[in-house]
């Protein structure tokens, strides 16, 4: 969602209309990955062994009450941030406050709530805003010197001059920004490369909600690339770099290596860029999710004006008004002609 709110941004367009636009492209993304699972799942059951029995120890209404309480706080919190700004209720800042609320509760509900905890917060909050406006400074400078040199222009003609004319364009545009994921933040993409883009998408009528939601999709490969990807980087934290026992079973379970991290990483930016390719392909996608009000065909719209009569037929153009008479000059004609 922080990628939708930037691009929405940089295009100058609405944030709603953007989570709008990305709602069916998102729930298909995450169908195509529930599917990937599954069929591996039948493929290589080995590849995602089930729990072992012995840690199947809720059942019933426990295990239905451990769900409920799981799952329903996040979603909730979640509703908070994009589901109000989704509705209009609230805009992307507004949305921020809510879901910092919310989850101030939800720690507090859970008896969780420390000095420690918030300050930790603070810090991690601090810190990441911190980077994101010494990389809008950055690219400020950098988008200033390259406009003074007339470098948006020459993008301009190169990328209005690619062959193929607007398939070309969104072709070359999404090769860019997948092979600089591989380097770059969805940051520094955002601010850098989006501004150069988004003026010549609007130059050749492509919408740019739809072309935001488009970059949006191919910037979640940013996440998964190797060498610089955060999914990865946050799933090496947690994985085991050593063989360990575990506690319910007490079989020794073998270690993760960073190797295996990246390559079970490359189906699903695989399946990010088949996702792109559909969102090419199938524009209805971004469409369907949107509403655009009433549609309006120009051939039935009708201007009609009046005809006058010879007596309110207005005046030839140039015709100096004639003032409006003021009922106090007349009382003071009457005066003087008596």
């Amino acid at each position: 969602s922080l990628v939708l709110i930037v691009l929405a941004d940089q295009l100058g367009r609405s944030v709603g209309d953007m989570y709008a636009g990305a709602l069916i492209p998102g729930l298909v993304l995450t169908a195509l990955y529930a599917g990937y699972i599954l069929v591996t799942s039948i493929v290589r059951p080995s590849a995602v062994p089930a729990l072992p029995p012995e840690a199947r120890t809720l059942r019933g209404f426990k295990l239905l009450l451990r769900v409920f309480t799981s799952l329903v706080p996040p979603l909730v919190l979640i509703f908070l941030v994009l589901g109000t700004i989704f509705i209009g209720i609230a805009t992307p800042t507004e949305g921020g406050a809510m879901g910092a609320a919310g989850a101030l509760l939800l720690a507090l509900a859970k008896r969780q709530l420390s000095w420690s905890l918030m300050r930790q917060a603070m810090d991690s909050t601090a810190k990441l805003s911190s980077f994101v406006v010494f990389i809008l400074i950055g690219s400020t400078v950098f988008g200033l010197v390259f406009r003074a040199v007339n470098g948006d222009l020459w993008v301009e003609h190169l990328l209005i001059g690619l062959p193929g004319g607007e398939l070309g364009f969104l072709i070359v545009c999404n090769i860019l920004v997948f092979v600089l994921a591989f380097f770059l933040d969805f940051f520094e993409l955002a601010f850098i490369i989006v501004p150069l883009l988004g003026p010549v998408a609007d130059k050749l009528g492509i919408d740019l909600i739809w072309f935001g939601v488009l970059l949006g999709v191919n910037m979640q490969t940013s996440f998964m690339h190797p060498p610089f990807g955060f999914a990865l980087f946050f799933l090496r934290s947690v994985a085991p770099k050593t063989d360990y026992i575990d506690k319910i079973t007490g079989k020794t379970i073998g270690k993760i290596t960073t190797g295996q991290i990246y390559w079970g990483a490359v189906p699903f930016v695989c399946i990010q860029i088949i996702m792109v390719a559909l969102v090419i392909a199938f524009p209805q996608l971004v469409d369907a999710g949107r509403d655009k009000g009433p549609s309006i065909n120009l051939n039935d719209v009708k201007i009609e004006i009046p005809a006058f009569d010879n007596q309110e037929a207005p005046p030839p153009f140039g015709t100096p008004s004639q003032p409006e008479e003021n009922p106090a000059d007349d009382i003071m004609k009457q005066l003087q002609g008596k």
